[in-house]
């Protein structure tokens, strides 16, 4: 019964460790997935002086030898270009400030599946001479498809940018920010726009593998060299990295607290056992035993408990993660709208990465060990003929 509980113990410990933490970065993930889709990448290479201030006079030539460099970087999966600016957009009696993003269709669409959020008109082509807009753009200015949109900005080096374009499709557009001041043409569209012939501002990268994302950033930084800067998603969006480790760090206090109960748990199935048996350590003692091998015998018979446990937890957690994993659990009410809004899927998602797994079995297995210290103590201690008579 004694082993059984202590199993039990284990058991629960390491499922409902790895439940909480597989939740967590499963949530990560998703949150890292949505920005570098909608937006980001999860690399962008500019001009060494563009990103500081944006400005339009530090965009980029988009040169064959660049383009080769980064198309031919081990782990790149796709790598395609972006020239971003801002303008002043406006229909018969309204304006509204404006991002003008010049874009590949085909490569944007598939990274971001921009072509499912279209809501009115057509998706635009490499050799479109008309826009998408923003729904809330849209409905702010009162223009909708074959509607003419202008657009008066600052082109390269100082050139007046104005033009009038037909508006081609409009975009639902998943981040409410964005959606309410995007305009989207192709990138050859934009160069004419703003008078930058084959220039642009970023190389948007997708990686097959986000456990390489260091080692590629580090390779371009050295292949490239000081004339650009290459940036990961965490350095673009700085302000999701710092919620995710501000959560993450909430969630590791929520983790101490729950391996504090595990700890107390173990602990108190430990000390039963203990006190159940020391008339049992009395007798061995007295028979010849020393007290080391005792502890040995005490060690070595907690790990194997310990061991089993980890592993009927593995053996029944692995399972229900891969399932929560292929099938999250889907949200509903107040919070489904809330996430929907922010353009995230309402689910709650579960990861498969192996801290989930290697460190919570790890770390419930020092818990025992350290809950040990309880018999040592006992046994350093014991007077045989007292344990004996207990």
């Amino acid at each position: 019964m004694r082993t059984i509980i202590t199993l039990g113990s284990i058991f629960f410990a390491v499922l409902l460790s790895m439940m909480m933490r597989s939740m967590q970065l499963g949530s990560y993930d998703m949150m890292i997935d949505n920005s570098v889709r909608f937006y980001s990448g999860y690399l962008q290479v500019h001009d060494s002086a563009y990103w500081e201030n944006k400005s339009i006079n530090r965009m980029m030539e988009n040169t064959a030898s660049l383009r080769e460099t980064i198309e031919t970087t081990a782990g790149v999966e796709s790598a395609f270009t972006r020239l971003e600016t801002f303008a002043l957009s406006a229909s018969d009696e309204l304006t509204r400030p404006v991002m003008v993003m010049g874009i590949t269709p085909e490569a944007e669409d598939h990274m971001s599946g921009l072509a499912e959020k279209l809501t009115e008109g057509v998706y635009l082509k490499d050799q479109s001479k008309g826009v998408m807009i923003s729904e809330g753009l849209s409905s702010y200015l009162k223009l909708g498809v074959q509607d003419t949109i202008v657009l008066i900005g600052q082109g390269y080096h100082g050139v007046n940018a104005a033009a009038k374009y037909p508006i081609e499709g409009i975009i639902e557009h998943p981040n409410p920010q964005m959606n309410k001041n995007m305009v989207y043409l192709p990138v050859a569209l934009a160069q004419s726009f703003v008078y930058a012939p084959n220039r642009i501002t970023s190389y948007v990268i997708n990686v097959t593998d986000r456990a390489q994302l260091p080692a590629i950033k580090k390779h371009l930084k050295n292949e490239l060299g000081g004339e650009y800067e290459v940036m990961d998603w965490a350095d673009l969006q700085p302000e999701l990295q710092q919620m995710i480790e501000s959560d993450n760090s909430g969630g590791v206090v929520m983790m101490l607290v729950l391996y504090m109960v595990i700890g107390f748990g173990i602990f108190g199935t430990i000390m039963m056992m203990t006190m159940e048996r020391f008339r049992e350590f009395g007798v061995l003692v007295a028979v010849g035993m020393r007290k080391v091998s005792l502890a040995t015998m005490i060690t070595l018979e907690a790990l194997w408990i310990g061991i089993l446990g980890v592993i009927i937890s593995f053996v029944v957690g692995v399972p229900i993660l891969i399932s929560l994993h292929e099938n999250p659990i889907p949200l509903q009410g107040e919070a489904a709208e809330a996430m929907i809004k922010m353009g995230v899927d309402p689910v709650l998602p579960f990861s498969l990465n192996a801290e989930v797994f290697a460190m919570q079995g790890i770390l419930v297995l020092l818990i025992l060990m350290g809950c040990l210290l309880y018999p040592y103590w006992k046994i350093a201690r014991m007077k045989v003929v007292e344990a004996v008579h207990a």
